[in-house]
């Protein structure tokens, strides 16, 4: 057997994965590079795929390479490529638009009907030795972020999406719902864009105890009750006087929204950020009475990608603390089974052995 050329971790169908060595991918473009991928973190959606095949319309047909959370070193690059040169460690943006429709014309290219992303079926993920993607979607790493944090820059960018979303001002008061990666991303970004008070809610203790280690200014612990008591409580325990001015829900438990929704002041903003069952029993009346801000939140768009790797350069947020092992390129589906049981918090997959 001879040595592989892009050893990749691919999803057949539901609960079935294996190793397959693909073609090193094409330059299609005089405008693209290839990556040799060294870490790659585990997002809830590639463990989504892994156990049903499927999130809502996007159904696996066909063996796909899993993976969308990924650093590496260019190894190649196109004729036309002025920014980036063989060698350079960059992060990559997983998502590339159309650049055509409407959506991409107006800025928002996160909405792109026709985005091409990794790990979305039919589009192959980064769980794989090399990587073809455009110059503008790498994201090349000042000397002092390692190839390790570079990984973390896309649920990075997530939070940073989340929070411009949201509006974060200095001084705001925000409640997080939900204590996961995103979650406690949120917690530091809205601490980096100002906010003085960061309240998060969750079940789990242990991750609550790290949130106020990380970046929460305040705890809750959630319970079984209504969710207007659950808000009051909220309120009161993180001192939010009439409500909080942000609520963040990272979780897409249905509790969690219709609380979140009430811990809110009038006029207050709710985001929107982890996806849970399609449809919910949703607080209309409180969220037209108090004239909320109410949006949703979708991946990253325009400037979240760069923001996101200067907030790790100056030292604004610290993703290191999230890293809570690395396993080798042949163990991904431990890994895998290591998410899916909530074990630690941000899981790396090692690249590809030379």
């Amino acid at each position: 057997m001879g040595k592989e050329e892009n050893l990749s971790f691919v999803l057949e169908k539901a609960n079935s994965v294996k190793f397959e060595d693909r073609p090193i991918p094409s330059l299609k473009s005089p405008y693209d590079v290839l990556v040799n991928v060294k870490y790659t973190g585990i997002c809830g959606s590639d463990v989504h795929y892994w156990v049903h095949g499927a999130i809502g319309h996007f159904v696996v047909k066909a063996p796909m390479v899993l993976g969308h959370e990924s650093s590496g070193i260019v190894t190649a690059v196109g004729d036309g490529v002025r920014t980036l040169k063989v060698g350079d460690r960059v992060a990559m943006e997983p998502g590339v638009p159309c650049r055509r429709c409407v959506r991409c014309k107006d800025g928002k290219y996160n909405l792109c009907p026709d985005m091409a992303f990794a790990a979305t079926p039919p589009f192959d993920g980064t769980l794989a030795k090399f990587y073809a993607l455009p110059e503008d979607f790498c994201y090349k790493l000042p000397e002092q972020v390692s190839l390790e944090e570079g990984a973390l820059v896309e649920p990075l960018a997530v939070a940073v999406h989340i929070s411009r979303q949201a509006a974060v001002f200095p001084g705001a008061s925000v409640v997080v719902f939900g204590a996961g990666p995103i979650g406690l991303l949120c917690c530091a970004v809205a601490r980096a864009f100002g906010a003085t008070k960061t309240a998060v809610v969750d079940i789990n203790e242990g991750r609550l105890d790290f949130a106020v280690k990380y970046a929460a200014t305040h705890k809750i612990v959630a319970k079984r009750e209504s969710s207007e008591d659950a808000a009051a409580r909220i309120i009161s325990e993180a001192d939010l006087g009439n409500g909080a001015d942000i609520a963040i829900d990272a979780s897409g438990a249905e509790p969690c929204i219709q609380a979140a929704i009430h811990v809110l002041r009038v006029g207050g903003t709710y985001v929107q950020g982890g996806m849970g069952k399609a449809d919910i029993i949703f607080p209309v009346t409180a969220m037209c009475t108090k004239e909320l801000n109410v949006k949703g939140s979708f991946r990253y768009g325009s400037g979240d990608y760069k923001l996101a790797v200067d907030l790790i350069h100056s030292g604004r947020v610290n993703v290191k603390e999230l890293i809570t092992g690395q396993v080798k390129f042949r163990d991904a589906e431990k890994a895998f089974n290591e998410v899916k049981a909530a074990k630690g918090i941000k899981i790396l997959i090692e690249g590809v052995e030379e």
